[in-house]
């Protein structure tokens, strides 16, 4: 492979992590910004990307009794208004369709006609709409529970967009169930996030805090919301996960009545939760580096990059068919997660340097080179994306074939060890408010370096006090871990009044 200098990534994490963020999404060839606005363009690895983490979670949440739906993308305005705090919390996010047609103007532009009688939202979140529906199908206590999940795509209109962390549309799964009891429904809430929390840690190697919102942060409508919050390589939190307890505040607007076992009349319990290609994101803020993507091995696209080296046409046929068939022997395999290995031959005529990197970009977690003289020796020349790009190691053909799905696990249980690491160095209690503010205030506001990282401090549990921290310093409680109080009591961080216990502060995305 060829010799590289410096790093492939410009700029580094530490010199502009804002920018490298875009760069290794660029490099990696996960998406692009798109021609409308705010929204993107999600590339074949992007996708594939995407496509494994779908399959992953949807087989944990078929597994917990969900049934996969779906519902319109166009939302009646009306149905909005049915529940007020709702429809005011995502308000200024709506994109709203008033027009059915498009006519000739005069100067030969296309000029919007046939005005709709009511508005239709293009879906920001489906509970108005799915909250209708239930209503006609619960009757009686013997139709629930009702366990839904739905992949699709929902609009919301952002101002500031960032590829996969922000854009005006994304990709999600949603889940929308009704229950007979409130112990039901919060049962369920509970479950569904340890099902995220499970995900994301042992599929996508992300380490997370999980807990409740405070009443501030609550999903619009939701009697509580919980969620799973990871941390990033520039110390920042990201909201990973949410599910919310709504109570019977939706069932109420909605009208989901059924008769329940005694024959009374009785509103229906619900929860909603979901997962977004946010996770991409999260994925390459805690796991890339200067050199590009790395791919967590459980949800690559593939798991192994075959480079084939050949100087002649005659070299090519020959060092192409020794290929194939390691990779033939690898795809045989399964790895230790279940599945095969997934192999990718890459037979472009290219030079083997540039070939290389553009898997390192790409995040592959093992590269392998064979050439002439590799298939002279039976051998294979290998790299690992968890190691130095520079680093490799030659290992016989049968011995290395053999090893790989153990290497995939240590390297999958590597990454996410690394990222544990990371978030436990970068946690402290702080009780001091002049600390507290240092550890959030970058000494350069012009070009903030990386700093900060989760405070756990003391909170009274007044709003004014989360508000405060907010409009300060930008820092909000990522969640009321449900241990909190184990941290023992303590003052305000903000005020210096009671606190039951610890709870994260981070700026975040």
């Amino acid at each position: 492979m060829a010799k590289i200098k410096g790093n492939a990534i410009s700029p580094t994490r530490r010199e502009d992590y804002a920018e490298w963020y875009q760069q290794v999404v660029k490099a990696a060839e996960l998406a692009e910004i798109s021609p409308v606005r705010g929204c993107m363009i999600i590339k074949p690895w992007g996708y594939a990307f995407w496509e494994n983490i779908q399959k992953g979670l949807d087989a944990l949440l078929k597994a917990a009794g969900h049934a996969n739906a779906y519902f319109p993308l166009f939302i009646p305005k009306s149905y909005l208004e049915k529940e007020a705090e709702h429809v005011q919390g995502f308000a200024k996010e709506c994109a709203v369709v008033t027009h059915h047609r498009l006519e000739a103007g005069p100067d030969g532009s296309l000029v919007p006609a046939g005005e709709l009688e009511e508005p239709l939202i293009v879906r920001p979140t489906s509970e108005t709409i799915i909250g209708a529906v239930y209503a006609k199908w619960v009757q009686s206590y013997r139709d629930l529970p009702i366990l839904l999940n739905q992949w699709g795509n929902v609009v919301r209109w952002e101002l500031r967009t960032r590829l996969f962390l922000r854009t005006s549309e994304f990709l999600w799964q949603e889940g929308h169930t009704a229950h007979e009891t409130s112990e039901e429904a919060w049962e369920e809430t509970r479950r569904v996030l340890e099902i995220y929390r499970d995900f994301v840690e042992n599929s996508l190697a992300i380490p997370v805090i999980a807990g409740a919102k405070t009443p501030g942060q609550r999903f619009p409508g939701a009697v509580e919301t919980l969620c799973i919050e990871a941390m990033m390589q520039d110390c920042k939190a990201l909201q990973a996960g949410t599910s919310h307890f709504m109570g019977q505040n939706f069932a109420r607007a909605s009208g989901i009545i059924y008769q329940s076992r005694e024959g009374r009349e009785e509103h229906a319990w619900t929860t909603s939760w979901g997962a977004s290609t946010r996770l991409i994101g999260g994925a390459v803020m805690t796991h890339a580096d200067d050199d590009g993507m790395v791919m967590p091995p459980r949800l690559a696209p593939a798991q192994v990059a075959i480079l084939p080296i050949f100087r002649d046409p005659a070299g090519r046929r020959a060092v192409l068919g020794h290929a194939e068939g390691v990779a033939a022997a690898l795809r045989r395999l399964d790895t230790a997660w279940g599945g095969k290995i997934e192999v990718v031959v890459d037979s472009r005529e290219m030079n083997a340097g540039e070939k290389g990197w553009e898997w390192i970009k790409k995040g592959i977690p093992l590269r392998v080179e064979i050439g002439p003289r590799d298939m002279e020796s039976d051998s294979v020349s290998v790299g690992r994306r968890d190691r130095s790009p520079r680093e490799k190691y030659s290992l016989g053909r049968e011995d290395f074939i053999a090893s790989v799905p153990g290497v995939l696990r240590e390297m999958q249980d590597g990454l996410f060890a690394r990222a544990r690491a990371f978030l436990e160095g970068h946690c402290r209690e702080i009780d001091d408010p002049e600390e507290f503010r240092g550890y959030f205030t970058p000494k350069d506001p012009e070009k903030p370096e990386i700093h900060g990282g989760f405070a756990w401090s003391h909170w009274c549990g007044g709003r004014e006090c989360e508000d405060r921290a907010a409009g300060d310093l930008s820092v909000t409680i990522r969640c009321l871990p449900p241990d909190r109080e184990k941290s023992g009591p303590g003052k305000c961080i903000v005020c210096g009044g009671e606190s039951p216990g610890r709870v994260p502060f981070a700026k975040s995305y």
